[in-house]
């Protein structure tokens, strides 16, 4: 009975053994498996770059703001004027001045221009 039982564990049970069990199974299944993935990666990383991105939104023009203080300076050579905040708010190249002095309680009607404060328009008072 020890016979019959070292040839079964070493015939295994379709009567081959568990290492040529194993290599069917890499021939028929596993390897079939992994060169289909293989071959379908370049073509899933091509279908994923040929996707066009999503459209941006339309950039809209910021909206004047207002803003109400007294005048720290003015330079009309250099078309800016500082309040007493200490904001810098550049002025339009054709600026005609209205009598400002430093002390003087203005109102600016400003828009971002990038990182500066571009003034529309400023009326005193």
């Amino acid at each position: 009975m020890a016979f019959v039982t070292r040839r079964v564990q070493k015939i295994g049970v379709l009567g081959i053994t568990p290492e040529e069990r194993m290599e069917t199974i890499m021939r028929r299944y596993i390897a079939p498996i992994l060169i289909a993935l293989v071959a379908a990666a370049p073509g899933a990383a091509f279908a994923a770059s040929a996707v066009t991105p999503a459209a941006k939104p339309a950039v809209t023009a910021p909206a004047d703001q207002t803003i109400s203080g007294m005048v720290k300076a003015f330079d009309l050579k250099a078309h800016t004027l500082t309040l007493a905040d200490g904001k810098t708010y550049q002025l339009p190249a054709t600026f005609k001045d209205p009598g400002l002095k430093a002390g003087e309680k203005v109102t600016v009607h400003w828009k971002m221009n990038g990182t500066a404060y571009e003034a529309t328009s400023v009326t005193i008072g």
